[in-house]
């Protein structure tokens, strides 16, 4: 069978264990932050380094998104003083590009979003570092997932690509 056909079949049967994976078990994983990365997976080439570049940068993303979110709830107040800081934090995270193990930006960029919604989203106290960092380790599991259901799912797909 052809490659697409085949990624269909894998990335499919295996989108349906990642939702059973999020939403059946109670752990409190994100589904949306798992496609999220799945599709950094691919979109930073697949294979093992696809994989580690992907992770790596929405480690750093989350990382930076968490410290934001603590940095605005403690000091902020104003539209204008939160503009400012969230303005800081993203020079931060692309001037992390600098070092090569940080320099898939969108992937970043990618965690650094992730965790900014989910802590808006639902209510986290923003200036609790506790609150914000547990709800940061749920967002990067959840990517850190994604990365892994893309890397199955490309391994998948290559041994039904080739068995047809």
């Amino acid at each position: 069978m052809n490659i697409i056909t085949a990624l269909a079949i894998s990335i499919g049967a295996l989108a349906a264990v990642a939702t059973w994976l999020c939403l059946g078990t109670g752990l409190g994983l994100q589904v949306w932050a798992l496609f999220i990365a799945w599709g950094s997976f691919y979109h930073t080439g697949g294979k093992t380094d696809g994989l580690s570049k992907s992770a790596i940068n929405h480690l750093w993303g989350v990382a930076v998104a968490a410290v934001t979110l603590v940095i605005v709830g403690t000091v902020g107040g104003s539209v204008i003083v939160t503009s400012l800081i969230v303005g800081a934090s993203v020079v931060v995270l692309v001037l992390g590009a600098h070092l090569p193990l940080l320099a898939t930006i969108p992937a970043a960029v990618y965690g650094y979003a992730s965790t900014a919604a989910f802590c808006l989203l639902t209510g986290v106290a923003i200036g609790d570092a506790a609150a914000v960092a547990a709800a940061a380790g749920i967002v990067f599991i959840s990517l850190l997932l994604g990365n892994l259901f893309g890397f199955v799912s490309e391994k998948l797909a290559g041994m039904l690509a080739k068995s047809a």
